[in-house]
């Protein structure tokens, strides 16, 4: 049975949603520590002495500061993105002259997921400059850079309201479209490419879930050895404009080169990393998984 655009939108999105909650859930500890570091970086030695003191001055509740925007950003990011894939993906077969039904090479797979990722930025921003405030809150009131936090999710949102306005939800924008749409494309062609090595002229829909764990895997750490230094200033903007005004992205990029090194913009490069392997392979296990039971509900009727 052939599925409308529609459907096969509403499946896309279902199904991303199911993937960026897995995401948030095996990740947030070590998403955490990747802000932490990032934005203080002379508060941690490495991602051991960034647990133990965060463990030590919060509890364990520490990890999952910022895990409901967390949530609701990788939900809404991985909703939009991967519907937004699917018609990418239809706009890049019109480009190349081929059929619908044509299947992409891996290279075009990765612009069109280059393409559907600034979309997904939109969504995106707002939700993840929320996240990244709760996660530093506390490092933010030690270096006194503010004098009181905001513990929870509608203190943080009420403050920037108040302090920036609507449009205050959108600082460091820039930034997170200079990390998406390139990091995107690594993503998805470290993922199609991981997936054309195991499947080894097989249909890639045969795999199981071992090789999509993998493939998904490589995907994460392709985007994030890529745009890393990018989502470190991106994640100084959004953290560091609460106590004032902030530079943008060219502005940060200078004064974290020239005051501390080249080597501070890889601060936290450690957790996420792992996170990156971790939590990608879950998305895409997850995606792949609710897309293909969808389908089949779909067909069946």
């Amino acid at each position: 049975m052939r599925i409308n655009s529609a459907v096969q939108a509403a499946i896309d999105l279902t199904a991303g949603a199911a993937g960026g909650t897995a995401c948030v859930v095996t990740g947030q500890p070590f998403d955490t520590a990747k802000v932490k570091m990032q934005t203080f970086p002379s508060m941690y030695k490495g991602l051991v002495d960034c647990f133990v003191k965060t463990y030590k001055q919060v509890g364990f509740r520490g990890f999952y500061k910022g895990t409901s925007p967390a949530l609701v950003a990788n939900i809404a990011e991985n909703s939009v993105l991967f519907m937004c894939y699917g018609f990418c993906q239809q706009i890049v077969r019109r480009i190349v002259g081929v059929d619908r039904k044509t299947k992409l090479s891996d290279l075009q797979n990765a612009a069109a997921g280059s393409f559907a990722s600034a979309f997904a930025t939109l969504v995106l921003c707002p939700t993840e400059l929320v996240k990244c405030r709760l996660q530093a809150m506390h490092e933010m009131q030690l270096s006194g850079k503010i004098i009181q936090g905001h513990n929870t999710v509608w203190s943080v949102v009420k403050g920037v309201i108040q302090k920036d306005g609507p449009l205050g939800f959108y600082r460091g924008l820039s930034s997170t479209l200079l990390r998406e749409v390139p990091g995107y494309f690594f993503f998805f062609g470290g993922y199609e490419l991981s997936r054309t090595f195991f499947a080894s002229g097989r249909s890639k829909d045969e795999l199981g879930p071992i090789p999509l764990l993998l493939s998904g895997g490589f995907g994460g750490s392709c985007l994030w050895i890529a745009v890393y230094p990018v989502d470190c200033v991106k994640s100084r903007i959004q953290v560091l404009s609460m106590a004032g005004k902030q530079a943008g992205f060219m502005g940060t990029f200078v004064t974290v080169v020239r005051t501390e090194g080249m080597l501070a913009l890889y601060s936290g490069l450690t957790p996420t990393m792992i996170r990156a392997f971790v939590a990608n392979g879950a998305l895409f296990l997850a995606y792949e998984y609710s897309r293909k039971l969808l389908m089949k509900q779909i067909d069946s009727y």
